[in-house]
C-alpha cells in the first residue's frame, strides 16, 4: 500500500501489543524496562501534538495481574484519550468473565483509560454493534473494529494454522472502514476496496526472532481512511540469542549423557549406583551432574 504524507490531522493513533512488563525478557541486553517506557512517552507525545485517540488493540499488560508499581507507572505513562480492549495476556486463564480481576479493570475503574465495546480476545464481531468508538466527530462517521485476533498476510505463520489471513477479515466485514488487529507482533497493513486492516505489531522486541522488527504505531486519516507509519525510538544491537544458543548447548550435552547411560546401564543395581558408577568411569561435568541430581530428588 502506498503511504503519502498527509497534511490534516491525523484522526487516531493506532497500536497494539504493549505488553508492559517489570522482568526482563531473555533476549534484551539493555534495559527493557527503561526501553518500553521511553515508547509509551513517544506516543504520549503524539497523542498530546494531535489531540486525538490512541486505540491499542489488545495486551496492554504482559501478564493479567501486574503489581502495584507497574499499574502505578502505567498511570504516569500512557497516553491521554487511550482505549483498548482486552487480550489474551490481559484476561486471567483467557476468560472475559473474570475481567474484573485484571490490571486493566483497575486503570478503567480509575478512570485512566476506556474500554471498548468488542472485540476481546476469544470473541467474534457482533453484526449489530458497530464500534465507531463512541460516535467521535474526530471520525468522519467511518466504522471501526478493534480486535484482538491472530491474522497475517501471505505465508502461514505455522503449519496447521487456522486463524483467518488479513484478506479474508476485510472481506467478511465489509461493515468496517478500518479493523485494527492486535496479537501478531509483526506489522502489516492490508488494504480491499478502499477498506482497511492495520496490524501495528508489538510495541517492543521481546523475543529474538524479532531483532528485525521496527516498532511502531500507525496514524489514521479518518477523511481518507488512510494511515501513516510512525517509528518509534530504538537502540541497536540488543537483542541477543546467547540464551537460545546457551539452552540447545546444554540440551545437547543432556541428550548424549543420556545416550550413553542407554549403553552402560546394569539393570541388576539401583538406579543411584547406576548414576554413581557412570560419574565414576566417565567425564561428566558437574553441572550436568548437578541437573540430574536434582531431578532425581524431586
Amino acid at each position: 500500500m502506498k503511504r503519502t504524507k498527509q497534511n490534516k490531522t491525523p484522526s487516531a493513533i493506532l497500536a497494539a501489543d504493549f505488553h508492559l512488563r517489570e522482568d526482563q525478557p531473555f533476549c534484551r541486553t539493555d534495559n527493557h524496562e527503561s526501553a518500553q517506557w521511553i515508547k509509551v512517552d513517544f506516543i504520549s507525545a503524539l497523542q498530546k501534538k494531535y489531540n486525538c485517540p490512541v486505540l491499542l488493540a489488545g495486551d496492554l499488560f504482559h501478564h493479567w495481574k501486574p503489581s502495584p508499581y507497574l499499574l502505578s507507572k502505567t498511570i504516569e505513562h500512557i497516553p491521554d484519550q487511550f482505549w483498548t480492549i482486552y487480550g489474551n495476556h490481559d484476561l486471567p486463564q483467557h476468560s472475559l468473565e473474570l475481567v474484573y480481576k485484571c490490571g486493566i479493570n483497575t486503570l478503567k475503574q480509575a478512570k485512566r483509560l476506556g474500554v471498548l465495546y468488542e472485540c476481546h480476545w476469544g470473541q467474534e464481531p457482533s453484526k449489530d454493534k458497530i464500534d465507531n468508538i463512541l460516535i467521535s466527530p474526530q471520525f468522519q462517521g467511518k466504522n471501526i473494529l478493534v480486535w484482538h485476533v491472530m491474522t497475517y498476510q501471505a505465508k502461514t505463520p505455522w503449519p496447521g494454522c487456522v486463524d483467518p489471513m488479513a484478506g479474508k477479515l476485510l472481506r467478511k466485514y465489509p461493515e468496517y472502514d478500518l479493523i485494527l488487529t492486535g496479537h501478531n507482533h509483526k506489522a502489516f497493513v492490508e488494504q480491499y476496496e478502499g477498506r482497511l486492516l492495520v496490524n501495528p505489531g508489538s510495541l517492543t522486541r521481546q523475543f529474538a526472532d524479532q531483532i528485525n522488527h521496527k516498532p511502531r504505531v500507525y496514524l489514521w486519516y479518518a477523511e481518507t481512511n488512510t494511515v501513516e507509519p510512525v517509528y518509534l525510538p530504538i537502540k541497536e544491537n540488543v537483542i541477543s540469542r546467547e540464551h537460545i544458543e546457551n539452552k540447545q548447548e546444554r540440551d545437547g550435552r543432556i541428550d548424549a549423557f543420556i545416550s550413553q547411560l542407554d549403553s552402560e546401564w546394569e539393570a541388576a543395581v539401583s538406579f543411584q549406583e547406576n548414576l554413581n558408577r557412570f560419574f565414576s568411569h566417565n567425564e561428566v561435568r558437574d553441572s550436568i551432574k548437578d541437573i540430574v541430581m536434582n531431578a532425581i530428588e524431586k
